[in-house]
């Protein structure tokens, strides 16, 4: 915390942020960065419907409590979410690749889990992705949601779930039986540790 408090004595940076702490810690960040004089804004999580440890683990109510934002990536949980392996592993895919995805999450529970997400994406007159950025965002502590799109046209079709943002109770019930942990929390090591 030292070295980002640093950061923005020297001028080369603006404001400080954290990513992938626990609850635990960013509180002690919080504290530590607001004694050296320079406030916590901003934490950057994982979270998506199939990694909502920051609900489990208090995250979200330390944000509210000290006062940071939220910025979760991987809102579409590394592809899972966006509805290219509802059939299983498609040719050229990262999964097919080997690349920064693992085949070994597309279980049959999974691939069921995600084909009933995707009926109630339909039923909302979304795609799978559009429902799951809007179900990320639908936690006033969440203030944003880091999206990656490889084409201007997977962008637009990404904005385009702030269309439609609002749940209904039933709907958020049917979600919560299907969006459970998936195993797919590529940075759980990484939230523990001593701060300084």
């Amino acid at each position: 915390m030292g070295a980002l408090d640093t950061a923005v004595r020297q001028g080369k940076a603006l404001y400080v942020g954290i990513s992938s702490y626990d609850a635990e810690r960013s509180r002690e960040a919080a504290a530590i960065l607001r004694d050296l004089g320079t406030p916590l804004l901003i934490h950057q999580p994982s979270y998506n419907m199939l990694n909502r440890w920051i609900e489990d683990d208090g995250l979200l109510d330390v944000a509210r409590d000290e006062g940071f934002g939220v910025i979760g990536f991987t809102a579409l949980s590394q592809g899972l979410l966006t509805g290219r392996y509802l059939d299983g592993i498609p040719e050229g895919s990262r999964a097919a690749q080997g690349t920064s995805f693992d085949a070994g999450w597309l279980t049959d529970d999974m691939v069921r889990r995600l084909r009933a997400l995707n009926d109630i994406a339909a039923r909302r007159g979304q795609t799978l992705a559009q429902m799951a950025l809007a179900w990320a965002l639908r936690d006033e502590r969440v203030t944003s949601l880091v999206i990656g799109a490889s084409r201007t046209e997977q962008l637009e079709q990404n904005v385009a779930a702030l269309d439609n943002l609002d749940f209904s109770k039933e709907e958020l019930t049917e979600i919560d039986s299907y969006a459970v942990d998936g195993g797919v929390d590529l940075w759980q090591d990484a939230r523990t540790g001593k701060l300084g």
